[in-house]
């Protein structure tokens, strides 16, 4: 399935939501509303986008017969298992949904499950939760915040991220370990920390 923008998917979430409550689609001009937008050609072209990636269906001219075709799982995807000691391969599929729709998380978060101890100095432990959203800037990000970051050759790992120039140093929260001192160019950052869950059985 097509991944969608973040606009596109804040607009689908929305839509879901509005024709589960109502059973029946919204306006134009409530979309307009609810996106923050004056002019409709944005959402014409959120809809448009959301049809040809096979989310939604309408009759052609005729007014609020939007159709949702996939209903999302919902809650977070969880994409598997992130090392905060060694580095391990990365994620890519989800393995399992998490309902957390009672707490406001941002478009598109996703979790991975923590293995290791090294940012237990930040109260991240083996076995907790992260949540993470994508990161459009990564020449953006602050030094200090805390990522999953792909390193080549390595795997993911769960760091602090600092930059220097051309230098990358991932930062562990734990005396034991030592920081990943590499090129940029051979670190892909592939989400920022939203939140971290941990249940207790």
């Amino acid at each position: 399935m097509e991944r969608l923008t973040e606009a596109q998917q804040e607009l689908y979430e929305w839509l879901v939501e509005y024709i589960r409550t109502y059973q029946h689609s919204p306006s134009i001009r409530q979309m307009m509303q609810a996106m923050n937008l004056k002019s409709p050609a944005p959402i014409q072209s959120r809809l448009e986008h959301l049809r040809n990636k096979g989310y939604i269906e309408w009759s052609e001219g005729k007014a609020r017969t939007i159709r949702v075709l996939r209903q999302t799982k919902q809650g977070v995807p969880i994409l598997g298992t992130i090392a905060a000691g060694g580095l391990i391969e990365p994620f890519t599929d989800a393995v399992e949904h998490l309902d957390f729709s009672n707490i406001s998380l941002p478009p598109q978060t996703y979790g991975l499950r923590v293995a290791g101890d090294s940012m237990i100095e930040d109260l991240i432990a083996d076995g907790d939760l992260v949540f993470l959203r994508p990161v459009a800037e990564p020449n953006q990000l602050k030094n200090g915040t805390i990522v999953a970051a792909r390193v080549d050759g390595y795997g993911t790992t769960l760091k602090r991220f600092y930059r220097q120039e051309d230098m990358v140093t991932l930062k562990p929260a734990n005396s034991k370990y030592q920081p990943i001192q590499v090129p940029a160019m051979q670190v892909e950052v592939q989400g920022s920390l939203v939140g971290v869950w941990r249940g207790y059985n």
